[in-house]
Formats: C-alpha cells, structure tokens, sequence
C-alpha cells in the first residue's frame, strides 16, 4: 500500500486534532483517540481507527464524539481489551454480539468501542491509509471504505433515524469534497452490504454530485 500524499496526511491529522479538542470540552474524562493507539501499538494489536475520529479528514468537518471506535481483528480483542483496562482502570467492558464496549464504571459512559471484523467490517483491513501522528503510526480506512460503512449504516434497519441522518451527512460531505472516488472499488465493497448494494452506493454517489436528495 502506497503511502498517501503528504496533503491528504495533514488533513487527517488536523481533523483528529481538532475532533479530540472539541470532545475534551463536552466530555469530562475524556480517553483520546491518541492515547488508545498508543497503547493498541505498544500491544502489537492490529487495528484501524474507524468513527468521528477518522472520518473529519474525508468531510474535511470534524467534529465531537463521546467514544473512541476502532476495528481490532478478532484474534486480538480480548488481548486489545485487557490492555485498555489495565490502562485505564476506570472503565469496565460489556461484551456484546458486534462490539466490545469500554464504559466508565461511575457515569456508565461509553468511551472506547471495539468493534468485531464482521459484515462489511471484514474487508476494512485491505483498504485503509496509514498516518502517523503525535508519535504514533495508526490506519483509518480508505475513502471508499468508509463510504461503504456509511452506505452500509444508512441501509441498515436496526440503525435509528437520527444515526441515518449523520452517516447521510458525512456521506455527502465526503463525496463533495473527495471528487476522486474509485467507484469500481465502492462497487465492490457495496456488494458486501447487500447483493446490489454496489451499484446503491454508487447511485448515491451520483445523486449527491447532481444536488439530489438522498432518500433514507
């Protein structure tokens, strides 16, 4: 994988920079995103930065969110998670179907989801960019990787309206200010959320650059 170029870098750093900035006012014990890698990579777990943290750069929009979310491979969740509780012991885990969460023991807050390689997920390690940052060398997934997670949470019948309505967001954001989408590869991996869901990511695509309306 070639390393992408050095612009494209500088943006994903920025938007984590200012995302992070943006949370620690809301959120009163903050773990950054940072401080998670760190120990994710002193682990040796392999991992990729996925959410509100690694999405900014590709909207060019960051903003707050109360949670770390990552993709750990599955081999290494329980080792990804006795490592975060060792390093911070004021969260506890709650095992559940899709992910791991780490919540705060007194507020019950979630702030570090672990999310199982399933679905769509399975295929995120063979399409990320790496970025390295405040010491610390990390992965987010590509542009066409993270448009098909939000093609995948828009389609989804178990995800609520609300949610829908920011992954809609992100994705029209995304494609205004990324006009170099590879459409074969969003094709592909909208094939992994559902048989034609290739060619409904592309028609997104194609209704968000005519100033169309998406439907949800």
């Amino acid at each position: 994988m070639s390393q992408p170029a050095p612009r494209l870098i500088d943006r994903h750093v920025r938007a984590l920079r200012v995302s992070t900035e943006l949370s620690a006012y809301s959120i009163e014990k903050i773990v950054t995103p940072l401080q998670v890698i760190a120990v994710l990579n002193r682990e040796r777990i392999s991992f990729v930065l996925v959410g509100a943290y690694a999405v900014g750069g590709w909207t060019r929009k960051p903003r707050a969110t109360e949670d770390v979310d990552l993709v750990v491979a599955e081999r290494q969740i329980k080792k990804a998670t006795r490592a975060l509780l060792a390093e911070f012991p004021q969260l506890e885990a709650r095992d559940e179907e899709v992910v791991v969460r780490l919540q705060d023991r007194a507020s019950g807050e979630v702030l570090i989801d672990l999310i199982k390689p399933r679905s769509i997920y399975r295929a995120i390690f063979k399409h990320t960019e790496p970025i390295s940052q405040g010491g610390q060398e990390y992965r987010i997934p590509s542009l066409e990787m993270t448009l098909a997670t939000k093609f995948a949470a828009m389609v989804s019948p178990n995800r609520p309206d609300d949610a829908k309505h920011q992954d809609a967001t992100d994705f029209i954001r995304m494609v205004k200010e990324n006009p170099d989408i590879d459409l074969d590869t969003l094709t592909s991996l909208g094939e992994l959320v559902y048989g034609g869901g290739g060619a409904g990511a592309c028609e997104m695509v194609r209704q968000v650059r005519a100033g169309e309306k998406l439907i949800l």
